[in-house]
């Protein structure tokens, strides 16, 4: 039997090394080693405008979807102006991601969205986004140094999606991230909060297939389950199905005031490249 093959989508950075400086399509290599730790294979995805409307294209050829980090989505695709900490949006990354979530789903492929690609696949779904985090909680303790991942708890639904990826009702995190999920995205549900705050930190659709977000970086955490549970989900198709009525405080269509979170780093220097 061939080994089970995730997509990773990549980030659109302007970068510098030696004596170049160039745009490139890249992700740290911690998603690759995460992915290949777990037994599969890891193939870095580009943007490509020919997936906009046709994206079995690139989705035929690998069997789960992963989300990455990065940078900010460009507002404009949930019908928002941009806030003055919104930066380093590279709409064809945003436009990309967008129609491979939706055509994964569609198609009942296996998807995990971090951090930004949470954000992605609310966007996918019809959410909308808080586009900075500090402005509701009164602080940045998210992302408290720019380039360094803050440790914090956060609680998951018992019995969710989230906590069985995880393997635990509570867990302690990695994150960066400014923004988060304002109104939910139409079928998904709230999974996971910050401990505190209550900062959204998993969305989750309802079902037998796997659809997960986090806001956390799993594939930081050599100790995670996370990444593990998306490669299983695509080795073994089919988990326990959850209805959403068994998934009380969660909200598909409004934003509760308890229940916000945040996104990535958004520079394109070199030395902030986001995650």
């Amino acid at each position: 039997m061939s080994a089970v093959a995730v997509g990773i989508c990549a980030a659109v950075e302007r970068v510098r090394w030696g004596a170049w400086e160039e745009t490139v399509t890249m992700a740290p290599r911690s998603y690759a080693t995460a992915v290949q730790a777990a037994g599969a294979v890891a193939l870095l995805l580009p943007p490509d405008p020919a997936a906009l409307d046709a994206p079995d294209r690139v989705l035929d050829r690998f069997d789960a979807l992963l989300l990455a980090g990065g940078s900010d989505i460009d507002p404009g695709t949930y019908g928002a102006e941009p806030h003055p900490e919104t930066k380093g949006s590279w709409p064809e990354r945003d436009r990309f991601e967008l129609a491979l979530a939706r055509g994964a789903i569609e198609r009942g492929m296996p998807v995990l969205g971090i951090c930004r690609g949470m954000q992605v696949l609310n966007i996918a779904l019809g959410g909308t986004l808080d586009q900075h985090l500090p402005d509701r909680i009164g602080h940045d303790e998210h992302r408290h140094t720019p380039g360094t991942f803050g440790d914090h708890e956060v609680r998951l639904k018992p019995g969710s999606l989230a906590a069985q990826a995880a393997g635990a009702e509570r867990i302690t995190v990695k994150s960066h991230h400014h923004q988060g999920v304002d109104r939910v995205g139409e079928g998904l549900v709230v999974s996971g909060w910050s401990v505190g705050e209550e900062v959204i930190e998993a969305i989750e659709l309802p079902g037998d297939n796997f659809v997960l977000g986090v806001l956390w970086h799993p594939e930081e955490d050599t100790k995670s389950r996370v990444i593990s549970a998306l490669i299983q989900a695509a080795t073994n198709p089919g988990i326990p199905g959850r209805e959403a009525e068994e998934m009380p405080g969660s909200d598909s269509g409004g934003r509760e005031a308890e229940e916000m979170p945040g996104s990535d780093p958004g520079g394109r220097e070199a030395e902030e490249v986001p995650r």
